[in-house]
């Protein structure tokens, strides 16, 4: 089990990075116009909870971009390392368990597409189609991201009696329900989504649904005790 202390240390990482990087975005973006051009300017918003900013207008502009795009590629770098590591583990608790295909396969193929969103961001082409290219990339991320955590989740708590002395079982119970949670907001969300209007409920869930999915790896650093 000695992967334990290296997903535990990815784990925390995966949360602090992106985290730290879209509101060090946000905080530049409100507080520090000079740094900006006049039209890229946004006043003073809590987009949690007003919906004021999108994440993306946020981070696309200079010079907020140099900070959004390296964080998120060295993000997706550890989001590898950690679905990997996870499925190496949970090949040695049990190797006949098919569910570590699903999540190996899903998170590192929400690492890609956050490295394709990254690359992205910022690039304008006046073209319907790849508008629609750029909303399917975020779109497939979160819905990669879900499911991989969703299988991971499964397959903890299908070998959950073989690791007990290396979990904590609470943290356990909060991690599906917040991938529950997750996935009912998703689908409860997606006729508000893909209506016209209601921009600041939209910017608003996007910011709040981020924090919720990148929490998990939170979850997941108090899950795991130190090895």
């Amino acid at each position: 089990m000695k992967n334990i202390n290296k997903i535990r240390n990815l784990s925390i990482w995966i949360f602090i990075v992106p985290l730290a990087a879209l509101n060090l975005c946000l905080i530049l973006i409100t507080n520090f116009h000079q740094l900006f051009n006049p039209e890229h300017v946004i006043f003073s918003t809590i987009p949690y909870i007003d919906g004021g900013v999108s994440i993306s207008r946020t981070a696309r502009v200079f010079p907020t971009y140099l900070i959004f795009k390296p964080a998120m590629f060295i993000t997706a770098f550890l989001l590898i390392k950690y679905w990997k590591l996870n499925y190496n583990l949970m090949q040695k608790v049990k190797s006949s368990f098919s569910y570590r295909k699903f999540f190996l396969f899903f998170g590192i193929g929400s690492a890609i597409l956050l490295i394709l969103h990254s690359i992205f961001l910022g690039v304008k082409f006046d073209n319907d189609f790849y508008k629609l290219f750029r909303r399917l990339v975020i779109a497939s991320f979160i819905f990669f991201e879900v499911l991989a955590q969703t299988f991971l989740v499964i397959n903890l708590y299908k070998v959950k009696n073989k690791i007990t002395k290396f979990i904590n079982t609470k943290i356990l119970n909060l991690k599906i329900s917040l991938v529950s949670i997750l996935i009912i907001v998703a689908i409860v969300s997606l006729p508000i989504v893909s209506s016209a209007g209601n921009v600041h409920f939209k910017h608003a869930l996007e910011w709040d649904y981020f924090v919720g999915v990148i929490s998990f790896y939170l979850l997941t650093f108090f899950f795991w005790k130190r090895n």
